[in-house]
């Protein structure tokens, strides 16, 4: 790797994971495939992260910046039993230029970003991420996720925490965001992404909300568990502030109902009483009745309790 820079290659390095960064507060963990491939501009270069193959390099790096995932493409990446993401090579060849790239930064390790597509056009972004292993005899790379500074881990300081139960950790948490990430966007797209409630269409403010938790028997990650909600009427819901009957009609707590408390409440809560809620086009993706109706139960007795 005669042209690598090594001081160009860090700050671009960092500047791409700064920019994951602002883009994950703005999209939440998955980022949508067409802002990637677009990327942003850092010291006079265009900056992509994602593009047609799974190891990509930007064409103002020598090293590949990011790796990816598409399930149903034709490599079998997983997680191995000592929770670290096998990822196949490029093709059969271990002197592909792509494995070259990945093996170099392997050796000098340099932070690479990772991305999962949950559905076409859409990406989980985990990072930094940094290959710890080659297997030519397997044609792998053994990729850690859960290095310090990964936006899996969060504020927690891991200094001192055992590697396997980081990488343990690491695993459940991508496990549980692709989970999540796959489950809102069906709902969202299910709903056409608007507020089932008020017609809000501002995906940034969108939550995907289970009408029967996933942690209760039958919270199934189904569209038919899910109502696309803003994150106001997501409270008002999840707080029995609002139900919604059986034939699809809003219905508002009596006491909030008989509050007076400026027009927030009488527009956005109780302007909804007696509304029928936005519903997706096709019938197998509307709220399941029966779920519906173990949810109204509930939220009758909370009218009674509160």
């Amino acid at each position: 790797m005669a042209d690598f820079d090594r001081a160009l290659d860090a700050r671009l390095r960092a500047a791409a994971f700064e920019w994951l960064a602002s883009q994950s507060s703005i999209h939440g963990d998955v980022l949508p495939r067409q802002i990637l491939t677009d990327g942003f501009d850092s010291l006079g270069h265009r900056i992509r992260l994602l593009g047609p193959q799974g190891i990509f390099k930007p064409k103002a790096m020598a090293l590949p910046l990011s790796i990816a995932t598409v399930p149903s493409g034709p490599y079998g990446d997983a997680f191995g039993s000592d929770n670290l993401l096998q990822y196949q090579y490029r093709g059969t060849d271990p002197g592909h230029r792509d494995n070259v790239g990945l093996r170099f930064a392997m050796q000098h390790r340099l932070p690479l970003a990772y991305f999962h597509r949950i559905l076409p056009g859409k990406y989980l972004a985990v990072w930094p991420v940094y290959v710890v292993g080659d297997a030519p005899e397997r044609l792998t790379f053994s990729v850690e996720l859960a290095a310090g500074g990964s936006n899996l881990l969060g504020p927690t300081d891991w200094g001192n925490v055992e590697a396997g139960i980081r990488r343990r950790y690491a695993t459940v948490e991508v496990q549980r965001r692709l989970h999540q990430g796959e489950f809102r966007e069906r709902v969202l797209r299910a709903y056409r992404h608007q507020c089932a409630l008020c017609r809000l269409r501002h995906d940034e403010l969108l939550d995907a909300a289970h009408i029967i938790p996933d942690s209760d028997p039958g919270g199934t990650p189904t569209v038919s568990n899910g109502l696309a909600l803003c994150r106001l009427h997501h409270a008002a819901f999840d707080r029995f502030f609002v139900g919604i009957r059986k034939d699809y009609i809003i219905q508002v707590r009596p006491d909030v109902l008989r509050e007076h408390d400026g027009p927030t409440l009488r527009h956005s809560i109780q302007g909804l009483h007696n509304r029928q809620i936005i519903l997706p086009r096709r019938p197998v993706d509307r709220p399941a009745i029966n779920l519906l109706a173990v949810r109204y139960e509930q939220f009758r007795e909370a009218a009674i309790t509160l």
